[in-house]
């Protein structure tokens, strides 16, 4: 029989082998590197996009900040000038009322009375006059009372003046607006 000496064919083979792992584990190692840095790129710039994210929402968190700190001090200021407004919407209202209420008592006034001094102080008016009779004094107050500008008079005195033969009274009157008087009654 014929000696064949195949070691050197096998340790070609080995070699051939050998090579090829190599190259393949290299390929794979390789492969791996590339998917690593492929993920750990996707990552950066998944992180990068989601920083740029909160960047832009907290400057537009920052921007509705300063929105609504505006839209504070507007409604601040609305209610100031809310509050002017009503205040010189009265002011207009009750412009009349002083009018209406010297032309009220001198439509109240009885003929044997007048008036020698009218003062007012907040909403109450100090009446001091002179009457013929007392039943004058007594009319002057039913007819203040009647009327729908003045509320229920107070009487402070009444007595015999010595100059004329008067009676000087003396009384106090609120001031009310016709919506009170009509409400209360």
């Amino acid at each position: 029989m014929a000696k064949i000496n195949l070691r050197p064919w096998r340790e070609e083979k080995s070699k051939e082998r050998q090579k090829r792992f190599l190259m393949n584990l290299c390929g794979a190692a390789l492969f791996a590197g590339v998917i690593v840095l492929a993920v750990g790129y996707y990552f950066d710039v998944m992180h990068e996009r989601q920083v740029e994210r909160n960047d832009y929402l907290k400057t537009e968190a920052t921007k509705l900040d300063k929105k609504l700190k505006e839209i504070k001090e507007l409604n601040e200021k609305k209610k100031r000038l809310l509050a002017r407004l009503e205040a010189i919407q009265q002011l207009q209202a009750s412009r009349p009322i002083i009018v209406r209420n010297f032309d009220e008592l001198v439509k109240v006034l009885p003929d044997g009375a007048y008036y020698s001094s009218l003062s007012r102080k907040a909403d109450t008016i100090g009446i001091n006059g002179l009457a013929e009779d007392k039943l004058d004094v007594s009319n002057l107050m039913r007819n203040l009372d009647s009327s729908i500008w003045f509320g229920e008079p107070t009487l402070r005195k009444v007595q015999l003046s010595n100059e004329d033969g008067l009676n000087a009274f003396s009384l106090s009157l609120p001031v009310v607006t016709p919506k009170e008087k009509i409400g209360s009654k």
